[in-house]
């Protein structure tokens, strides 16, 4: 082939490729959510990665001419597919589909991949990225299902290794910020309230100037790149940015006196009353910016972000992780019902990549590492009943293991193997070695005042044991 037919190899932006440290920290940080949902008492869902088009449709699109701008859509003149956005709204059509015999109240878990179109940046918004979702839908006590989920996040994040102060679970009723815009501000209009709360939602991540713009004419951000505002007036936005002041249920009565708010109030409240009992009330905190950026949330709302945490980037500068959000959801109330189905529901959702990137900073938090395999070289092709038998004996006894898969070739190229490979130990079994009925093997991971070991094949796992 030559060089100009030859293909450039890349990946798409907001998509890559995982391997090494970081791929170990995932798979392990995804074992510890999912022991998590099963100690809790959620039962596992899973379900495929495309699904018909109408059925889902979209809540993330913010452009209302074009409302399934921010899914990735397969379409022909037979049917039209779309990826998963989020794993939600499929959960609801397998619940509607199968809802009679279901329990009465249904915990249940899903976990992987989904997919946005939208604008991504290196490891906090990808169009790829993996999820693990925890959902109580049914008969319930709401206060008490709310309150788990607050405690099942806490308790996960908690094991994954972030301390108290570094993460923070903020909580909301949205019927308290829906009061106050059609009560208290007098719009009614269905499409301007979903612009106001997302524009809220932002607040975490911009700033309280940029959604007092967003609230007005616009924001433009560091691109260039302009975003048509709500165009309330300055009025209203006071209203709002001073609402968004308050964490405090108390000063919320006082000033919020419309029927919606105050039966948002009192929701939050009893939600607050029963996750008193739990272990971790003292990580959950009132926030009246949280509005969620999907818009079939109908009262309680969580995002969980994280804080006091900071990194170096590749140029050696301080980058600040605070505010980004690693969990969030709420409670939804009209997610079946276009299914002919009327089912409450509320759940979470917890980005694996992003907490799998911010846990991978920090080395000492979760213990990460895959045993790369002990390696049996080839001293002599004779021998390899010898090697095959050492083999059983170390995979047996939970080791893992390979023989030099590069046929006999010269021990040089056999260590080089190794050392890019990452195997901590070769084993060396020649001659020498057979006639002795001993087993020679060499640390070769690590430095170690004694490198070369002979052992008996009874003491074998015992000593190499010691070095892994």
């Amino acid at each position: 082939m030559t060089n100009k037919n030859k293909i450039k190899p890349t990946l798409g932006s907001g998509f890559r490729d995982l391997s090494g440290d970081f791929l170990a920290t995932k798979k392990k940080i995804i074992q510890i959510i999912e022991d998590n949902y099963l100690r809790y008492g959620y039962t596992e869902i899973s379900q495929p990665s495309l699904e018909i088009s109408s059925q889902i449709g979209s809540y993330l699109s913010e452009d209302s001419s074009n409302p399934m701008s921010d899914v990735f859509l397969f379409e022909n003149d037979k049917e039209s597919l779309m990826l998963r956005y989020d794993l939600t709204s499929q959960m609801t059509r397998y619940v509607a589909t199968n809802y009679r015999d279901l329990p009465s109240t249904f915990k249940n878990y899903r976990m992987g991949n989904v997919w946005r179109q939208e604008k991504p940046s290196p490891n906090m918004r990808l169009r790829e990225f993996f999820q693990a979702d925890f959902d109580i839908l049914g008969n319930s006590n709401q206060p008490q299902v709310d309150a788990e989920i607050c405690n099942l996040i806490a308790d996960i994040f908690s094991q994954i290794g972030f301390k108290k102060d570094e993460f923070k679970i903020s909580i909301t009723n949205l019927k308290i910020i829906q009061g106050l815009i059609s009560n208290n501000l007098k719009i009614t209009d269905p499409k301007k309230i979903q612009q106001i709360s997302r524009s809220i939602d932002k607040k975490s991540r911009l700033g309280l100037k940029s959604v007092k713009e967003l609230l007005g004419k616009g924001r433009k951000d560091g691109s260039g790149a302009f975003t048509k505002g709500c165009e309330l007036s300055e009025g209203q936005i006071d209203e709002i940015i001073n609402f968004l002041k308050i964490n405090n249920l108390e000063e919320l009565k006082s000033v919020l006196k419309n029927p919606l708010s105050i039966e948002g109030i009192d929701e939050l409240s009893k939600l607050l009353d029963q996750a008193s009992f739990g272990d971790f009330f003292d990580f959950i905190e009132l926030s009246m910016d949280i509005q969620r950026g999907l818009s079939y949330y109908s009262s309680f709302a969580i995002e969980t972000n994280i804080q006091n945490l900071q990194i170096k980037d590749n140029k050696d500068k301080i980058v600040d992780l605070s505010g980004i959000s690693c969990a969030s959801g709420g409670r939804y109330s009209k997610l079946t019902s276009r299914f002919g189905v009327d089912i409450d529901g509320s759940g979470a959702s917890i980005g694996c990549d992003r907490v799998s990137f911010i846990a991978n900073q920090f080395k000492n938090r979760i213990s990460n590492q895959i045993q790369k395999p002990v390696a049996i070289l080839i001293l002599d092709e004779k021998f390899y009943p010898k090697y095959y038998e050492i083999l059983k004996i170390l995979r047996d006894n939970k080791i893992n293991s390979e023989i030099y898969p590069g046929g006999n070739a010269k021990l040089q190229k056999q260590f080089q193997y190794c050392d890019k490979n990452s195997n901590p130990i070769a084993v060396m079994i020649g001659q020498e070695e057979v006639d002795k009925n001993l087993i020679k093997f060499k640390v070769i991971q690590g430095e170690k005042d004694k490198n070369e070991f002979l052992v008996t094949k009874e003491k074998l796992i015992d000593e190499i044991r010691k070095f892994i």
